[in-house]
């Protein structure tokens, strides 16, 4: 088959659903425009960043684009005179920073297209149109009985995935969609594992999964046809949208903000949640369950979309859930990813963020009962509940489906060991993402806490008493060092020391009577104290030594000296 040709598609296996950060750095004024030096950061990993350079045209050619989602954004006005003023330089800085913070948190507008290339030209430069074209074609070749009527632009969120409304030229009147996408960075199945189990998707029959007509692959891609819902997904249904506008215009800003009714909210979790079971039992990873991979066909649901996980594509929701670190299989994504959903049916829109602190008032207690077990705080601390446990609350318990069509889906037992084995390698690499996120979270918080002015005063306040406990001890040093200065100066060991009021006796030949030594001198004046130290009082035995020495010099009377006989022998003697 020529489709198994791979055709250059200059690509890299990038996780899109990875958030950008951008924060403007500096600005530097050109002739008449003024460049804006922007950091870009994929991630928590500052070593994954990136510097661009925008002006304010490029700014407002962006928000031109965006005008389809009917967002009101934040851009700054423009100005023609005075524009290079300090002042407004600064201002406008300002203003356009925050306009970034607006695209990188809205998280439709975060992962489009326009804004990914936009922060990131280097890895959004590519034209995925052009290359699902060229692997169509390819395909087109060897399958002549396709045709394309139009290319449905934009219907969907992923970047790297493209949608052609087709027909057959057997059945002219039907309408088909063929999707194409090429691998994601969780593709870890190998070639021939994955095109056998591409090829098994036609095969696979379940009353909620939506019908494969046809599916195919080769070593970069896959395509696959399905007959074209006119009536849209279960997203088109909640937010009244027409299923070929883009999806910018779509669900961006919906025009009014209305829930579904309580029964088709029962019906569809419990069918939705049957269908999820049926996959887990099979040992089949899907991981991507969202409304618009939900197609209603009457008041039936039906899932779309299975080959997702075989081409290792990220979820909708990757950013949130990588956040918790108890939901770390494919089974337990799928239960978050089914908690948003029933806060998108119950509510009419998603929720602002994720954990959810307060539910709105809901169609029935029921419905919050399942919610809190899913979005709440607690919930995501202790990890999702399997599937068989949330089809036993009262929500669903009650509902009986009638639908009598016999589930089938064959997949060899080589098959089942691979697909366990790349479910094994997604989730590994789940949670070393979700290691780093907690790891990167602890780190800012500590830093922030270290930088906070109740951290600052008691680290001012530790300083000053380990400057006192400096100055103690270097006192303490000083006075031992003059203790021993005297201690040597009184000892026998030593050479003695003549009293500069005392004189010294002449020295006798024979027996000489030696008064008794004076004395020792006074010992020296201490230094002066330093500020801030404590000197401690001495001992009671230093005390009183040094009383005694006094005592000594001051009672001492030179007319007491016992005068001493001298024979002087140093005259010569004539006899």
């Amino acid at each position: 088959m020529a489709f198994m040709e791979k055709p250059p598609a200059g690509k890299v296996l990038l996780d899109d659903t990875v958030p950008l950060t951008a924060v403007i750095e500096a600005s530097q004024s050109l002739h008449s425009h003024t460049e804006y030096i922007i950091r870009v950061q994929r991630g928590i990993s500052m070593e994954n960043s990136w510097q661009i350079v925008r002006r304010y045209s490029d700014f407002d050619l962006l928000n031109s684009s965006l005008q389809i989602s009917a967002l009101s954004l934040p851009l700054p006005p423009k100005k023609l005179i005075g524009n290079m003023d300090r002042e407004f330089i600064a201002e406008r800085q300002k203003g356009l920073q925050n306009y970034l913070n607006v695209l990188t948190a809205n998280h439709i507008l975060s992962n489009c297209e326009l804004v990914k290339k936009f922060l990131d030209p280097n890895n959004y430069s590519v034209n995925y149109t052009e290359i699902a074209l060229q692997h169509v074609s390819m395909f087109f070749r060897s399958e002549p009985k396709w045709e394309v009527v139009e290319p449905l632009k934009d219907i969907g969120w992923r970047i790297r995935k493209r949608y052609f409304l087709m027909k057959s030229k057997n059945q002219p009147k039907e309408r088909l969609m063929l999707s194409w996408a090429d691998f994601g960075p969780d593709k870890y199945l190998s070639d021939k594992d994955f095109q056998c189990a591409v090829k098994l998707l036609p095969s696979c029959s379940h009353p909620y999964i939506y019908k494969v007509t046809f599916a195919t692959a080769n070593e970069s891609s896959a395509l696959v046809i399905r007959p074209f819902n006119e009536k849209g997904t279960l997203k088109d249904l909640i937010y009244k949208a027409k299923p070929k506008d883009p999806f910018l215009k779509k669900y961006c800003n919906p025009k009014k903000i209305q829930g579904l009714e309580l029964q088709q909210i029962k019906t569809f979790g419990r069918q939705i949640l049957e269908v999820l079971k049926f996959l887990h039992e099979k040992g089949f990873p899907y991981g991507h369950l969202h409304s618009s991979n939900v197609v209603l066909d009457g008041d039936t649901c039906r899932l779309l979309d299975l080959e997702n996980s075989l081409l290792g594509l990220p979820s909708f929701y990757r950013s949130y859930f990588s956040q918790f670190r108890k939901i770390n299989t494919l089974e337990g994504v799928d239960v978050h990813c089914f908690g948003h959903l029933l806060y998108e049916m119950t509510y009419g829109r998603p929720p602002d963020s994720i954990p959810v602190d307060g539910f709105p008032p809901a169609p029935s207690a029921s419905v919050v009962a399942v919610l809190e077990s899913l979005l709440s705080c607690e919930a995501l601390k202790n990890g999702m509940p399997a599937v068989s446990k949330i089809l036993q609350m009262s929500l669903f318990s009650d509902i009986l489906l009638t639908n009598s069509e016999k589930p089938q889906f064959k997949i060899p037992t080589k098959l089942k060991e691979a697909l366990k084995t790349a479910k094994e390698c997604i989730e590994k690499r789940l949670t070393e993402e979700q290691k780093l996120i907690h790891q990167h979270r602890r780190l800012t918080r500590a830093q922030s806490h270290h930088g906070s002015e109740e951290e600052k005063k008691k680290r001012k306040i530790l300083a000053r008493k380990k400057s006192k406990l400096t100055a103690f001890e270097s006192g303490e040093e000083h006075l031992a060092k003059y203790s021993n200065s005297n201690n040597s100066a009184g000892s026998g060991a030593s050479s003695p020391m003549t009293s500069p009021s005392s004189p010294t006796p002449p020295s006798t030949a024979g027996v000489s009577t030696i008064p008794p030594p004076p004395p020792p001198p006074a010992a020296p004046p201490l230094p002066p104290q330093m500020d801030g130290a404590v000197h401690p009082n001495p001992s009671p035995a230093d005390s009183a030594s040094r009383e005694a020495l006094l005592s000594s010099i001051q009672n001492f009377q030179k007319g007491a000296l016992k005068k001493a006989d001298t024979c002087d022998y140093s005259v010569p003697r004539i006899s």
